[in-house]
């Protein structure tokens, strides 16, 4: 028979999973290292979990961005590999693909708190203090990250025709 403890994690991971994986993809960038690093979280989760079961899911987010930081540093250390030219004129719905990848490989080229700020602001629609609060910074300072992070994204993104939101960030903590 399961404990408590079993039970209510394997209900968090049942309902969360999907939203936690998403959140580590667009952290990673890659499907298979955000599938590990969902894995690790999910792992440290469980062991903590009597201290973090009234939030977990803040929990796990915020152990997301500081294990994805730490992929981040080692791989800064190692040399780059090359994702290949994209052929912008492919048919079909290869349009679509291409496109993710410019966006991924975009939020890729960013710094870090950047990347996490525009991840959890307008991918997972958490507000200023929320964010804020996964990232352990001041309000204005998640503020400065999306906007420059905003402004990154335009500026690679620029010939794709995709439309970014405007960051309104200043004064509204939504």
């Amino acid at each position: 028979m399961r404990d408590s403890r079993g039970a209510e994690f394997d209900d968090f991971v049942r309902t969360r999973s999907v939203t936690l994986l998403r959140v580590a993809y667009l952290l990673t960038g890659d499907r298979h290292e955000a599938e590990d690093l969902l894995q690790e979280v999910l792992e440290q989760v469980y062991v903590h979990w009597r201290r973090v079961r009234t939030v977990p899911e803040a929990y796990a987010r915020r152990a997301l961005i500081n294990r994805a930081a730490s992929r981040w540093r080692r791989r800064a250390r190692r040399p780059e590999r090359a994702l290949g030219d994209l052929d912008p004129s492919a048919p079909d719905g290869t349009e679509n693909v291409l496109l993710r990848e410019l966006v991924v490989a975009a939020l890729r080229a960013l710094p870090h708190r950047q990347r996490a700020a525009v991840v959890l602001r307008f991918l997972e629609d958490l507000s200023v203090a929320d964010v804020a609060a996964a990232l352990d910074c001041s309000e204005g300072a998640v503020k400065s990250h999306t906007a420059r992070g905003l402004a990154r994204l335009r500026a690679a993104l620029a010939g794709s025709g995709l439309v970014l939101p405007v960051s309104n960030d200043s004064g509204s903590s939504r």
